[in-house]
């Protein structure tokens, strides 16, 4: 159980807690200084300046450094991730790990005392570092607690510096729209950055800025632990909006020629100047030479392990689509979606959100919003905060389901995708209107590059259906695995894929089986390989090319973040390869697969047809045909290929 003073309960700070929270702010400080004046890099000013709020969070929260991973634990995020040496100081001080490992290992490689906070370390609840995303991870884990019905409170600590960022004003939206009043947000108000005073920087009023989004703003002395204290109990009452903190602050606080002075932002101290600093925080030993020493041999601690939260996930019945049906993979991935949810949703302490930014109609999420409001969230045109709400909520025992055009989910929110890949979230995203199938809304809405950005992380996995029915299949597996997946849709109706005797091909029989290729038509010499929905055109093109007595295979490929051996050396058997793709030629399947060729030992003659520039707007047929994509002219260049 937790200790019965955890969590704010009492109204004032006790008087021996507060001897003793004094006490280790003296000690924080001087680890923290130690710990950045040994790597020689780091940020201690602002570690200084946040030392009496992470302290007091830290020993007052409902955490246990005993076991760090409870469920009904609070959660703790630092936005202003560059401020971890004094996060592990503090985490040290009540616990956590010997803080001597903090500061050996402290921005020394294979350390899990990395620069910006990390998961590695217990107590740390994301990554951060790139500013502005910690009220956003924020709100996911309060969401968490609203579907869970686990009784936590989320607190996330601020730089103002970081202010100035606009994924937070989505975030504090957010938050009071949906009465999250279990979040509280502290901004250390030191009111410098690297460039020097903020409001030099970039003016704006911090604590009107929040009050105009319907925040509760308290302003307090941060170093004041009574202030900070009654500030943290007065939140934890949950009366109103979530509260934020506007806490005072001074930069380097506590050695004299370090304070007011933002070059300490993000400068260590110097080797020569250490002993008179910590002879200011009260005569503290130095002894960074035994610690230089601790260094040098690399024996980095063995920390826990953050538990796999991902949740057991029933896939229901599948649905299948009859050769005659005409519709999109969209509207089937809302009715798997929806399936999924009615084969769970009744299962005790189960949890699922499904995130939309103002398309539900146009994804098809609006089947689970009618269905299961309470756990639907629209969050309007605010694409950046919804892909790390969705990120932070994936970290829990949750399911979280986020779907969008794929160029807000996917070009528009790349760096929220990295960040979510970084803190090995679950997130499941379906993309629809992808490629330049969006058609009339023009080059601006052709989300051509989904692939090559997502593929530049090292666990996102990137799958296109190819009909209805393979799209239900899909839907049904991202949602029972654990991983970062990204479903890819075009916004047109398809028609239905079938076998050679005119039966659906991905039909009641059809077991997906992830990373494999599946053989649609065979033939000799050429394969034409399609990817996603353009397996369509490929089938016109194949049924062109064999009236004219010519027979080449159709592969279609729906896994192209994980492409199998054996599928790779079938595909070397052909004598030639034309690759089929609605993304841009530079950066997808064709690109991907020659190099897995490649790396396999494989020599194969391969012709690219994708995008291979912006286009107009035009319905699809006409812009596949302007692009060389449509099934005639891939006939023809399959023809002229073959001689």
């Amino acid at each position: 159980m937790f200790d019965s003073w955890r969590g704010f309960t009492a109204s004032t700070l006790p008087p021996d807690w507060h001897q003793k929270l004094t006490e280790q702010a003296r000690h924080v400080r001087g680890d923290i200084l130690k710990m950045t004046t040994l790597a020689a890099s780091g940020h201690p000013g602002g570690s200084m300046s946040s030392t009496e709020i992470f302290l007091t969070l830290y020993s007052m929260a409902r955490i246990d450094p005993k076991s760090p991973y409870r469920d009904d634990r609070d959660r703790i995020i630092v936005s202003h991730g560059h401020t971890s040496p004094g996060v592990y100081a503090s985490l040290a001080a009540i616990g956590y790990f010997d803080i001597n490992d903090a500061i050996a290992g402290f921005r020394f490689g294979g350390s899990p005392f990395e620069g910006h906070v990390e998961q590695s370390v217990p107590g740390v609840e994301w990554d951060t570092g790139n500013l502005g995303q910690g009220l956003a991870a924020g709100v996911g884990k309060a969401i968490y607690a609203r579907l869970s019905g686990k009784d936590f409170n989320t607190y996330v600590v601020m730089g103002d510096g970081e202010q100035q960022k606009g994924q937070i004003s989505e975030s504090r939206r957010i938050a009071v729209k949906f009465g999250l009043n279990n979040l509280t947000a502290i901004i250390d108000y030191n009111k410098l950055q690297i460039s020097g005073n903020i409001g030099d920087v970039m003016p704006q009023n911090i604590a009107d800025d929040w009050k105009a989004d319907g925040w509760q703003v308290v302003e307090i002395d941060g170093h004041d632990l009574n202030q900070v204290y009654e500030a943290l109990h007065r939140a934890s009452k949950h009366e109103g909006a979530p509260t934020m903190i506007l806490a005072r602050t001074v930069m380097g606080k506590g050695v004299s020629f370090m304070e007011h002075d933002h070059n300490f932002h993000g400068a260590a101290l110097k080797r020569d100047r250490l002993d008179a600093a910590l002879a200011e925080l009260g005569g503290m030993e130095n002894d960074l030479d035994q610690l230089a020493e601790r260094r040098a041999k690399a024996n980095h601690p063995k920390l826990p392990k953050r538990p796999d939260n991902f949740p057991k996930v029933q896939p229901g019945e599948s649905i299948v689509y009859q050769a005659d049906v005409f519709t999109d993979n969209r509207s089937a991935f809302g009715k798997a979606l929806l399936s999924v949810a009615e084969a769970n949703m009744d299962r005790n302490g189960f949890c699922m959100g499904v995130f939309d930014c103002d398309l539900s109609s146009s994804v098809k999420t609006n089947l689970f919003a009618g269905m299961y409001p309470d756990s639907f969230f629209q969050f309007g045109i605010s694409e950046h905060s919804t892909a790390t709400v969705a990120g932070s909520l994936s970290t829990e025992k949750a399911i979280s389901v986020w779907a969008d055009f794929g160029v807000f989910g996917v070009a528009e929110t790349y760096n929220q995708a990295r960040l979510n890949d970084i803190n090995h979230a679950n997130m499941k995203l379906y993309c629809t209107h992808c490629g330049v199938d969006v058609g009339e809304d023009g080059k601006t809405h052709q989300c051509i590059d989904y692939f090559g950005l997502l593929n530049s992380t090292f666990g996102w996995k990137v799958i296109t259906p190819a009909d209805p029915n393979q799209t239900d299949r899909i839907v049904r597996y991202v949602l029972s695995h654990p991983g970062n997946f990204a479903v890819i849709m075009g916004r047109s109706k398809v028609a239905i894929v079938t076998d050679e005797k005119g039966q659906p091909y991905f039909g009641a029989d059809y077991k997906y089986r992830y990373g494999r290729m599946e053989t649609i038509r065979k033939g000799k010499k050429l394969a034409l390989v399609a990817a996603g929905n353009m397996l369509g055109n490929a089938l016109k093109a194949w049924s062109m090319l064999t009236e004219q007595d010519i027979k080449v295979s159709l592969v279609s490929v729906s896994d192209w973040s994980d492409l199998h051996r054996d599928d790779l050396t079938a595909l070397a058997g052909y004598e030639r390869l034309v690759v089929l793709e609605d993304h841009n030629v530079k950066t997808g399947l064709g690109v991907a697969l020659g190099a897995a060729l490649s790396d396999a030992g494989h020599a194969v003659k391969m012709t690219k047809l994708g995008v291979g520039e912006y286009a107009s707007s035009g319905t699809p047929d006409q812009l596949y045909k302007m692009l060389g994509l449509d099934a005639g002219s891939v006939a023809a260049k399959v023809k002229s290929l073959l001689g």
